[in-house]
């Protein structure tokens, strides 16, 4: 009896696996068909199609400059997104213990948060010259807010018997900071940490853009300004892949690390 109850989650788990994974394979396999024919009928020969896409992805991968567009673009992304979550995590849990430094902050925070990175990129340009230090300022701007706000909630709704009881130990302020304040703020640095991997990631394409550095950014223009749209489609793609992965690598630690957070949502 218990065998046949433990298998039973094992099955409605892998039923409705399947019964997600179809519906969406049948959408994809029609957008697809839909572009295919959508471009061969109405298009010009040079916009890309699935068909031409998929044949361009062997030498586009294999090739020596995107190949190091690819690790110029994630090595300055890494970059700026561990420099943002370490400098966001401490000026959020500031705000979020600080009542003084949060009335402080706050206004700017939410407003700097708010402004489309777009419009800073002549300024970093203007500051930093046409470099990677433009791209890697970008980065860390359009990163580092996500993280502050989030970590500055987590630091908030720490609960206050768990601050009583450090505080009844008599333990110090940096130790109850380290040992109990980050620790339950993780969940929220975690969702921080989400989106701003994808907004560096999108900071550092449009930096390359504006600035014309090498990186993913440049390859996609330059590969989009004579012609080659199959190759920029690729990249285009692996930009997408690289979202989505980061993206599932922070929910499945969330998962693994952290099963009392959103159990619900896990066991969905």
């Amino acid at each position: 009896m218990s065998a046949t109850t433990a298998t039973l989650p094992s099955a409605r788990s892998s039923r409705t696996i399947f019964g997600l994974a179809t519906p969406r394979t049948i959408a994809g396999i029609a957008i697809l068909a839909t572009w295919e024919i959508v471009v061969r009928l109405a298009a010009p020969d040079f916009v890309a199609k699935p068909s031409s896409i998929i044949a361009a992805m062997p030498q586009t991968l294999g090739s020596a400059s995107f190949l190091e567009s690819v690790s110029i673009t994630l090595s300055a992304t890494a970059e700026g997104l561990v420099f943002a979550l370490l400098l966001g995590t401490a000026i959020g849990l500031l705000m979020g213990r600080s009542v003084l430094s949060d009335r402080i902050l706050r206004l700017w925070i939410n407003s700097f948060n708010a402004m489309p990175m777009i419009v800073v990129l002549p300024l970093m340009s203007l500051w930093f010259g046409y470099s990677g230090s433009a791209r890697f300022a970008t980065i860390v701007f359009a990163a580092i807010f996500a993280v502050i706000i989030n970590a500055a909630e987590g630091a908030r709704s720490v609960p206050r018997e768990y601050v009583e009881v450090a505080r009844s130990f008599r333990s110090s302020p940096s130790r109850m900071l380290v040992e109990v304040v980050l620790p339950a703020a993780t969940p929220y640095l975690l969702a921080g940490l989400r989106l701003a991997a994808g907004r560096a990631l999108i900071g550092a394409v449009v930096a390359e853009f504006f600035t014309a550095i090498p990186g993913l950014g440049y390859f996609i223009l330059y590969n989009s300004r004579t012609f080659h749209d199959n190759q920029a489609f690729v990249a285009v793609l692996l930009l997408a892949a690289f979202g989505v992965g980061c993206d599932v690598l922070v929910n499945y630690a969330t998962r693994h690390w952290l099963p009392w957070y959103r159990r619900d949502e896990a066991a969905d």
